[in-house]
């Protein structure tokens, strides 16, 4: 069951809110989905956003400025929360752990086992209930985020081989065993054992074996949390001992914020669409 909570056209397309019961967190859950304009009964590619720290749904849907290139490409955008929210979900202090902090994955420690499941409801419920709702290709599969999570496009992409066709990031946590965001979120969630945290760690998948046919990375070299935080240079490494082919641009003057997200989210949708769309003329969808 899904409820729409919103619905506006832009673009010639339509820009939706929607809630359902999700049975992975155990909790509502809120996603935003653009559907570009379309021939009745035909499928589009769809590009998956994860966001990051603190963000919900909204945060992309209101300042990533997708919508245009979307309903020229022929592109479906999707953009759900980033962990469960409520009264009776388990929740932290801090900015950065718990309720907005997700960090998709699926907790096994008390308090957050019971709701924080994130991992399975963006690799698993989400996909499945877009799919029976929503116009998409699923064999024409993208994926990208930021910071939090751009961590979480890059390790579901890895974890799934085949399943996207693209993969992309802004800014993200490339190795979270790293660095004190993930090392906070993954012990939290996760426990100690940092065994159980290379299948949530960019940089340990890579080193494991994982592959993608190749990644676009853009971060900015203002940004505040690089050095501390980001560290895209540790991906890179690892993509080159690997042989994956990355894109790395560092971006001058740029910082974390959407400002600079949606600065590079054209680039970004133009270069998932050479990929989804290979062998189709632009904007084509393909028959249902």
């Amino acid at each position: 069951m899904m409820e729409v909570v919103s619905e506006a056209r832009a673009h010639g397309g339509t820009q939706g809110v929607y809630c359902h019961r999700s049975v992975a967190t155990g909790t509502d859950m809120t996603f935003s989905v653009f559907v570009p304009p379309h021939r009745e009964g035909m499928r589009l590619p769809v590009i998956w956003y994860l966001s990051g720290l603190t963000c919900t749904h909204a945060n992309v849907t209101d300042k990533g400025e997708y919508r245009r290139v979307c309903a020229e490409l022929g592109l479906i955008f999707v953009a759900p929360d980033t962990s469960p929210r409520g009264e009776n979900v388990a929740d932290d202090d801090a900015w950065d752990f718990g309720q907005g902090a997700g960090f998709y994955v699926d907790a096994t420690q008390a308090p957050w086992a019971p709701h924080f499941s994130m991992w399975s409801y963006v690799a698993d419920e989400l996909p499945a209930l877009v799919a029976a709702n929503f116009p998409v290709d699923m064999d024409a599969q993208g994926i990208t985020g930021h910071s939090m999570g751009g961590h979480g496009a890059l390790t579901l992409s890895l974890r799934h081989p085949g399943r996207f066709r693209s993969t992309s990031a802004f800014a993200p946590i490339v190795a979270p065993s790293q660095v004190p965001w993930g090392e906070k979120a993954l012990g939290g969630y996760l426990g100690a054992d940092r065994a159980a945290w290379r299948g949530h760690d960019s940089v340990s998948l890579i080193e494991d074996g994982a592959r993608v046919p190749g990644l676009l990375v853009d971060q900015g070299d203002a940004d505040s949390f690089l050095d501390r935080e980001l560290r895209p240079h540790l991906l890179a490494a690892a993509c080159r001992a690997a042989g994956i082919p990355l894109e790395l641009r560092m971006q001058p003057g740029y910082d974390h914020s959407y400002l600079f997200v949606s600065s590079f989210m054209e680039d970004h949708l133009r270069w998932h669409a050479a990929r989804l769309l290979a062998g189709r003329s632009t904007g084509e969808a393909v028959a249902a």
